[in-house]
């Protein structure tokens, strides 16, 4: 065998096992199924009085007064879930948002690391020309490494 065959034959064997080897890692980190559909879209419950398991653990729940005075702070408590969704190396929140309308009003962004819950609070002031109608809709999101992007809203009124 020449140098010029033995160099080539050594360089795809290489290249040969670190795919082997790379695709045996991500299954270990990443065993679980990523169902891609749920990328496609915007996913929201579709039927409150009967939510799916995963709607119950992925969609945005926001806690805040039903009405508040205009320019006056107050706390909107966003988490992802009724039950709290879990965090981990292979399945966790990467960031949950707020917006006022189409308005952004904060960002979160999260670690895979299990150290905190996915659960955030923001400081909310709403000017009175930011609800000419006399209400503003809460808009929270959050996205999910493994189901997508959910997205949950909520009316309040605004004096």
């Amino acid at each position: 065998m020449d140098r010029r065959t033995f160099l080539k034959t050594t360089v795809i064997s290489s290249i040969a096992a670190g795919l082997g080897t790379t695709l045996a890692s991500a299954e270990q980190y990443f065993p679980t199924k990523v169902d891609q559909t749920l990328f496609s879209t915007i996913n929201r419950v579709k039927d409150k009085n009967n939510k799916t398991p995963l709607e119950k653990t992925h969609a945005p729940v926001i806690f805040a007064p039903a009405s508040v005075k205009a320019g006056e702070p107050f706390t909107v408590e966003v988490s992802v879930g009724e039950k709290i969704h879990v965090m981990g190396p292979s399945h966790w929140i990467e960031n949950i948002e707020l917006s006022i309308g189409n308005e952004p009003a904060g960002r979160t962004d999260m670690q895979p690391k299990g150290y905190v819950q996915p659960k955030v609070s923001f400081l909310v002031i709403v000017p009175k020309e930011a609800a000419p109608s006399g209400k503003v809709t809460l808009v929270a999101s959050q996205r999910c490494n493994l189901h997508g992007y959910w997205e949950s809203s909520l009316d309040i009124s605004v004096m």
